[in-house]
């Protein structure tokens, strides 16, 4: 009886256990991995400028910065001690002063700290030549600035993956193309590559001498590689490269863990890689997603450490295949605890760079101020808006630096107003120090000009109109004039016979050398026809050219916004 009795248990506990395994349940000795990924940070350690972003829950709120970031890796890695920290590029570059003006030694630091193992290149890390690379990685003071806090650069405690960059005329990478870990009794290969389109939005003479090959192409002959010859069978690409979200979104607003219309290159770059690879972990494009392409988990943090992505893999036992891959982005919130330690670390690097924050640049006679601060015309100009164009305009002129004859600026890459009563660094009334500048515009993006047909600028103006609601008007310098009404249908909301270029009307089969910034021209924004410009030519960082444009003119006034006009 009590065999019996024991055989029926085992017959019961088949029966519970079989329709777990054939459901592709986890089996007790699956590796249970999390990957904590974050893409595009940009040197933001300090938490005042990262900014805001919308929750899942469609409420704005203030997130980012090294103290908070720190303190959310430690609460999440508190769910699986099976942890690995990931990125996918331009982790340093475009970054804030505290960081910038010392060649992003702080984030490089901060990241040791949160303790990053390892990342794919981006565009940005290449602003400074590889040769800084290799130093940031390595250590040693700037060749140039030195030790400026004092104290020697130890370098990075993780590595930089470029599988897609090469010395020019050869076969070796500048960087590792990959690196394997080992977690449990599976091996996860991470590859690590930028955007092909590199060299079009980097300064030449930085990049000279490298060569940037197809994404899929190189990570596709490596997967092939890595599975004959090492039995790898779980991929994970760490891709600089993006995408958007589109409206209409499903929950009526951007949800970072949505996927809603996904467009970009990443759609098609995701559907062409091997079917063996499971994760791709994207960035670039400063959105985020989660997203499944094909059976691919696709998945992007924003920028500026206000997101970070976590992801949950389960690699099969025997295959050691991951079997399931899920994610959430999580928006790391100013509501916990600063870690202590970044906190020194930004109250150090602060100390120093005062001197260079509270430095005079120019002055202004009112406030400037953008539509963020609900100042504009009602055609959407602005005052700072027009300023901004002005000094990209003048800076890309020369036909040594594109010959540019107008210029754009996108609204959402203002992020302040500039304000006469302001007193930052003991300045006079009406002063404006480099870090009240820097504050406007701290992303760092490159002047980037670029050929567009009469026809495509006034499509371009159409856009304005499709690629959110309310319109998205960009600012433009003051050799660029139209009109444009709310009533009249989409795609035709411009009266084309009032687009003037230089005070004449502007020829749709005539070419024009046209200024935007690095992220128009990649198609930021949605604005597409910007990605359609041909002959590119790579500039200086826009806040350079700011501040140039400040200290020629002042004191600047707000000038008259008369160049976009609403008409009803």
């Amino acid at each position: 009886m009590k065999r019996l009795a024991a055989a029926g248990a085992l017959v019961l506990g088949l029966l519970l256990v079989l329709p777990a395994l054939a459901s592709g349940a986890p089996r007790p000795k699956d590796t249970h991995l999390q990957l904590l990924a974050i893409n595009d940070f940009h040197g933001h350690i300090e938490s005042t400028t990262p900014g805001f972003i919308t929750n899942s829950s469609g409420v704005s709120v203030r997130a980012g910065g090294a103290e908070y970031l720190s303190t959310r890796l430690k609460m999440l890695r508190e769910r699986n001690s099976n942890t690995l920290f990931v990125g996918s590029g331009d982790l340093v570059g475009a970054s804030p002063l505290t960081s910038a003006l010392f060649h992003d030694e702080p984030t490089m630091e901060a990241l040791n700290m949160m303790g990053l193992d390892v990342s794919g290149i981006g565009n940005h890390e290449f602003d400074e030549g590889l040769q800084e690379i290799y130093r940031l990685l390595n250590g040693g003071c700037h060749p140039v600035d030195g030790c400026q806090d004092a104290d020697p650069y130890l370098g990075a405690d993780f590595g930089y993956l470029a599988a897609n960059v090469f010395f020019a005329g050869g076969n070796k990478t500048v960087l590792p193309p990959y690196e394997i870990h080992k977690v449990g009794n599976a091996k996860i290969a991470f590859i690590g590559m930028t955007l092909e389109g590199t060299p079009l939005i980097v300064t030449p003479s930085a990049i000279r001498g490298l060569e940037f090959r197809p994404e899929v192409v190189t990570a596709n002959a490596l997967v092939k590689k890595l599975r004959a010859k090492q039995k790898i069978r779980s991929f994970v690409i760490l891709l600089h490269q993006g995408g958007f979200q589109n409206a209409p979104y499903s929950k009526g607003f951007l949800d970072p863990n949505g996927c809603d219309n996904l467009s970009g290159e990443i759609v098609a770059i995701a559907n062409a890689l091997d079917p063996q690879v499971d994760v791709v972990i994207s960035g670039h494009t400063h959105a985020a997603y989660n997203c499944k392409i094909g059976r691919k988990l696709v998945t992007s943090a924003s920028s500026f450490g206000r997101v970070v992505t976590d992801i949950d893999l389960v690699i099969d036992r025997k295959t050691k295949d991951v079997k399931s891959a899920k994610a959430q982005n999580v928006v790391v919130t100013q509501d916990v605890p600063k870690d202590p330690a970044q906190t020194a670390l930004i109250n150090k690097y602060k100390t120093i760079a005062a001197p260079i924050a509270n430095r005079v640049i120019g002055s202004i006679t009112a406030d400037l101020k953008s539509s963020r601060d609900g100042v504009q015309n009602a055609g959407g100009e602005s005052p700072l808006g027009d300023v901004i164009a002005d000094a990209q305009l003048e800076a890309t002129t020369p036909t040594d630096f594109g010959g540019a004859v107008i210029a754009f600026m996108n609204p959402g890459g203002i992020r302040a107003p500039l304000l006469f009563s302001q007193i930052s660094g003991g300045e006079q009334l009406g002063e404006i120090t480099y870090g009240e500048a820097f504050t406007v515009q701290p992303f760092g993006n490159t002047l980037v000009v670029k050929t567009l047909t009469g026809s495509q600028i006034q499509r371009l103006l159409e856009q304005q109109f499709t690629v959110a609601t309310p319109p998205r008007i960009l600012q433009v310098s003051s050799t660029l004039s139209y009109k444009w009404a709310s009533s009249r249908p989409a795609g035709d909301k411009v009266d084309d016979s009032s687009v003037m270029i230089g005070n004449q009307a502007v020829d749709l089969f005539k070419s024009y050398r046209v200024e935007m910034n690095s992220f128009l021209a990649d198609g930021g924004d949605g604005f597409s026809v910007f990605k359609e410009g041909t002959n590119q030519l790579g500039g200086e960082v826009d806040l350079d050219a700011f501040g140039r444009y400040m200290m020629a003119h002042s004191p600047v006034s707000p000038p008259p916004l008369t160049r976009i006009t609403r008409v009803d």
